[in-house]
C-alpha cells in the first residue's frame, strides 16, 4: 500500500484562482520536484448537498483515467481546519476561456487546425464519460471554456466534474443545471436529458472558440432561453470551412433525435478526415491507439474508418471529375469560338 500524501509533501508555488468552489494553487512535490495543482476547500462551511458532490466529483476523477481527462493524483483532508485539497494534473496551457478572452481582447482569430483538435480531442473525453465499461455513463452536465484545460503541448484536458452525475444506461437525467450561454433546449425546458445534453453544450464550446462569442447570447435569461429553444444562429465566420461549420450545426440541433450522439459523432466522415493527426495517444490501457486490434470492436472500428475515408476520396474524385469536364467544356467552347 503506499504511504498516504501528507502537506508536508508539497510546497505551494502560487494561486491560480479562487472561486465559490475554493482555491486552486500551483503546487511542487518535494520528492521529484514535480508540479502539480490542488483544489483547496473548506468542507466545514458546505451544505450537505454541496458535500455529496465533492464526494462525488472526487470518486469520478479517480475512476475516470484518460488521456484527455485530468488526471487524479490524490486527496489530503486536514480535520484540524475542515479542509480538503484535492491534488490533480497542472495543465501549464490554460484554459479555452482564457483563450478565447486574449483572442477577442487582440482582435485575433485562432487557426482552424486548432479548431478541429479540440473538438476530436474533446469528444474522445466525452466517450470515456459516455462510454463506460461498466454501462454507466457520466455525463459531465457542465461543458464549458473555463473547463477546458489545456497541457504545454496544447492537447485537451476535459476538468471539473463537480457537476457530474452518473446514469445507468437508458436512464435520463432531470435536474436543471449547467451554465446558462451553454444549456441545451432540454434543460431550458426543465425536460429529461441524457449525453446529447453535453453534445449540444460541446457544439456552443467550439462554436464560441471560432466566433469569440456564443451562439446565443441575450440581455437575460427569458431571451436567452427563448433563443436556445429556437435554435437559430448565425454561421462561424466565413474564414472558417464549411465542414467545420457543418459539424458545429449537428452538434446545435434542437431535435434530441436528430442530434448525433458521441460514437455518431466519431464516426462521421468529416471527424475522421481529421482524426488522424489530431488524436493524441493515450498511454492508458484502458484508452488503447486508435489502431489497437486486441480486440473486435477495434477491428470493426478500423474497418468503419477506412470505409468512411474511402467515401470521402470516392467523392473528391467525383468532384475532380466534375471539375476537369467543366473545364474541357469550357476550352471546347472557346476552341469553337475562336474558329468563328
Amino acid at each position: 500500500m503506499p504511504t498516504p500524501c501528507s502537506l508536508d509533501d508539497f510546497e505551494v508555488i502560487s494561486t491560480i484562482g479562487t472561486g465559490s468552489y475554493g482555491t486552486c494553487k500551483k503546487i511542487r512535490r518535494k520528492k521529484d520536484g514535480k508540479v502539480l495543482v490542488w483544489k483547496e476547500m473548506d468542507y466545514g462551511s458546505m451544505t450537505e448537498s454541496e458535500k455529496k458532490l465533492l464526494v462525488s466529483e472526487v470518486n469520478l476523477l479517480r475512476e475516470l483515467k484518460h488521456c484527455h481527462i485530468v488526471s487524479y493524483y490524490d486527496r489530503i483532508i486536514d480535520r484540524s481546519n475542515t479542509t480538503i485539497y484535492i491534488i490533480m494534473e497542472y495543465c501549464g496551457g490554460g484554459d479555452l476561456s482564457t483563450l478565447i478572452s486574449k483572442c477577442r481582447r487582440e482582435g485575433i482569430y485562432v487557426d482552424e487546425d486548432f479548431v478541429w483538435k479540440i473538438v476530436i480531442q474533446l469528444t474522445l473525453a466525452l466517450k470515456e464519460c459516455h462510454r463506460r465499461k461498466d454501462g454507466k455513463a457520466v455525463l459531465h452536465r457542465d461543458l464549458k471554456p473555463a473547463n477546458v484545460f489545456l497541457d504545454c503541448s496544447q492537447n485537451v484536458k476535459l476538468g471539473d466534474f463537480g457537476l457530474a452525475r452518473v446514469l445507468h444506461e437508458t436512464s435520463f437525467a432531470k435536474t436543471y443545471v449547467g451554465t446558462p450561454y451553454y444549456m441545451s433546449p432540454e434543460l431550458v425546458n426543465n425536460m429529461s436529458y441524457n449525453e446529447k445534453s453535453d453534445i449540444w453544450s460541446l457544439g456552443c464550446m467550439m462554436y464560441e472558440l471560432c466566433a469569440l462569442h456564443p451562439p446565443f447570447t441575450a440581455a437575460n435569461q427569458t431571451d436567452l432561453n427563448r433563443k436556445i429553444r429556437l435554435g437559430d444562429f448565425a454561421r462561424i465566420p466565413m474564414r472558417y470551412s464549411d465542414d467545420l461549420d457543418t459539424i458545429i450545426r449537428k452538434m446545435i440541433r434542437v431535435e434530441v433525435s436528430k442530434r448525433p450522439g458521441i460514437d455518431a459523432i466519431l464516426t462521421d466522415p468529416l471527424i475522421i478526415s481529421h482524426q488522424t493527426t489530431h488524436e493524441c495517444r493515450c498511454k492508458s490501457s484502458a484508452s488503447p491507439s486508435r489502431y489497437s486490434l486486441d480486440s473486435n470492436d477495434s477491428v470493426k472500428r478500423l474497418e468503419e474508418e477506412l470505409k468512411s475515408k474511402l467515401r470521402i476520396l470516392s467523392l473528391k474524385e467525383k468532384e475532380m471529375d466534375s471539375r476537369e469536364k467543366s473545364v474541357a467544356l469550357r476550352e471546347k467552347l472557346a476552341d469553337e469560338k475562336l474558329r468563328r
